[in-house]
């Protein structure tokens, strides 16, 4: 493409707005512009990198055995009240009314309508396996939309769904869209972790997230330094490496004045943080549940949903905490008139700090044995770094992580609820299996330039970037160089190479800058060199330049495209 009269431009200062690496590169670049809080347009450039990430999908999805198919945004509430997912969104999902009044939702995702596009296929046993799969827009009111493409409303997504008899179905399925998830994600280059993570809204019974590892990542990952264990904290299991002989002693009240958090306590006391425990005071369906932990630990609330079976969970407030003989900055489970939860790791404490449900004491040497009342003991709290892998015992440690795409064994939650069913062999109706698949392609290509940029700008793969080389005219005025770039041009052209002409009546500073923003992975500049049958011949990722012969430079770029979209 020649950029004269054409839609291009760039912008010369940081876009105000935006908080991240990529955001503010796509909007200076004029990939992307921002309409709203979390809504973007694609502008030409964007679009056509994009447009690549999703060619890419779609090679290795049609490669494994799915089929393409497009499903409609504008979706009968119905279909998500019949699995009870409209109170699982919640006010996260967009709510309208049609002109006769009958509520619509714009869709969130497409599970539903997906069991019911499998209904009208499926009869017998002999239907099935299959996998059907889109990659089209999803709409979700994010109350925090940020990072540019990262947490938006309106994004494009590639959700698969495979249909199976069984578990066992089920399982060959999976690995099927693992590998083929495995070929894109190495294709794109992404540097990636795949971790083991919450179901969520979707239900089911495992759940794998594809983790891009960047430093402004939305998620922590927990990895392990001697073998292959991750997971997303929201689920990492914390074993404790407490191992405390001390022989027990007796329990006593000690006066804390004005001590109310357990880091002031501890240190009034003179006793390590971690030979304390601490109360959380949480409302949990309407009502108090007062949670102990370590004293160094924090409350993980995911996994109390689970526990509990519910979506959310906050602090009590006055009223409920008057329920009970709990006091703020003082309470302890000796005596505590509450539900009770103990954290696994409490149970390894011995002759522990903690507080003596009276306004300025807390409890020294209290046990377990102390607690006269029931009380459920479960693994409620966030690991830390440091912290004892489950799998090996090596030690845990933390890396950022943007979701690019994830897994979902869903066994038959949704077909049970929407009746799809398949006879067996012996004429029994079953119910069908499934598994999900999705891939967030607008975040694939936040992630790609979050780990891809330097001072002057993007730093493209040649699989996705718009053009794979940029080609710069110096003097607009030569007939001689236009002449030579002309035919570069042309020659790259029957090639089917992508390439960018830029001949705009502009400085060369000023074309050299907004290349590299772009992050065209090659350029060509064709200048006064050409005297001597020369051009010069830069790579963008490493800053590499040559000159070449105007008679060999399509040849290596050739092998070089070739070589890169391997």
């Amino acid at each position: 493409m020649k950029l004269n009269n054409s839609y291009f431009f760039t912008l010369r200062e940081d876009a105000k707005d935006e908080e991240s690496r990529s955001g503010n590169l796509l909007v200076r670049s004029g990939m992307i512009k921002k309409v709203g809080a979390g809504i973007y347009m694609f502008l030409p450039l964007g679009l056509k990198t994009l447009d690549n990430i999703k060619k890419i999908v779609k090679e290795e999805m049609d490669r494994a055995g799915a089929q393409e198919l497009l499903m409609p945004s504008l979706i009968p509430s119905d279909y998500y009240e019949t699995c009870g997912r409209v109170e699982a969104f919640g006010s996260d999902m967009f709510n309208l009314r049609d002109r006769g009044n009958k509520p619509l939702v714009l869709g969130p995702t497409h599970e539903e309508l997906f069991t019911i596009a499998a209904k009208a296929k499926v009869r017998s046993y002999k239907d099935l396996p299959f996998t059907i799969y889109q990659q089209a827009d999803k709409f979700r009111d994010e109350p925090r939309p940020r990072y540019g493409l990262i947490r938006v409303r309106e994004f494009i997504m590639k959700d698969a769904y495979s249909f199976d008899r069984n578990d066992e179905g089920l399982d060959k399925s999976y690995h099927i869209m693992k590998e083929a998830y495995n070929k894109i994600y190495d294709r794109l280059g992404i540097n990636y972790k795949i971790v083991k993570a919450d179901c969520g809204a979707m239900g089911g019974t495992l759940s794998e997230e594809y983790q891009a590892v960047t430093d402004i990542g939305e998620d922590t990952l927990v990895l392990c330094d001697s073998c292959d264990y991750a997971t997303n904290l929201e689920v990492s299991e914390c074993i404790s490496n407490i191992n405390d002989n001390e022989a027990i002693k007796k329990i006593e009240l000690v006066e804390t004045p004005h001590k109310e958090t357990i880091e002031e306590v501890c240190e009034y006391l003179n006793l390590d943080v971690k030979k304390s425990v601490k109360a959380l005071l949480m409302n949990v369906n309407d009502e108090l549940v007062v949670f102990f932990v370590r004293g160094d630990r924090e409350l993980n609330e995911n996994k109390v949903c689970k526990l509990f079976g519910v979506k959310e969970i906050n602090f009590a407030d006055d009223d409920l905490i008057a329920t009970s003989n709990a006091v703020p900055g003082y309470t302890g489970p000796v005596g505590l008139n509450a539900k009770i939860v103990v954290d696994n790791e409490v149970l390894k404490i011995k002759n522990f700090c903690c507080g003596a449900n009276k306004l300025g004491y807390h409890y020294i040497n209290a046990n377990l044995e102390d607690i006269n009342g029931e009380y459920k003991v479960a693994d409620v709290v966030n690991v830390k770094e440091g912290d004892i892998c489950p799998c090996c015992g090596g030690k845990l440690y933390f890396k950022k992580g943007i979701e690019v795409g994830n897994l979902f064994k869903l066994g038959t939650k949704y077909a049970e609820k929407l009746g799809l069913t398949y006879l067996d062999e012996n004429n029994k109706e079953q119910v069908v299996t499934m598994g999900c698949y999705g891939i967030g392609v607008g975040r694939i290509l936040a992630s790609i330039i979050e780990q891809n940029n330097d001072e002057h700008g993007m730093i493209l793969p040649m699989n996705i970037a718009p053009y794979k080389v940029s080609l710069v005219q110096i003097d607009m005025k030569s007939e001689e160089q236009a002449s030579v770039a002309e035919k570069i041009y042309q020659e790259l052209l029957n090639r089917g190479i992508e390439v960018l002409f830029d001949n705009r009546d502009e400085r060369p500073g000023v074309k050299f800058k907004d290349m590299d923003l772009i992050g065209i992975p090659l350029r060509v500049t064709v200048g006064k060199k050409i005297q001597d049958g020369m051009v010069e011949f830069k790579v963008r990722k490493t800053g590499e330049q040559e000159d070449v012969s105007i008679n060999e430079i399509v040849d290596k770029i050739e092998n070089i495209v070739k070589d890169g979209l391997k």
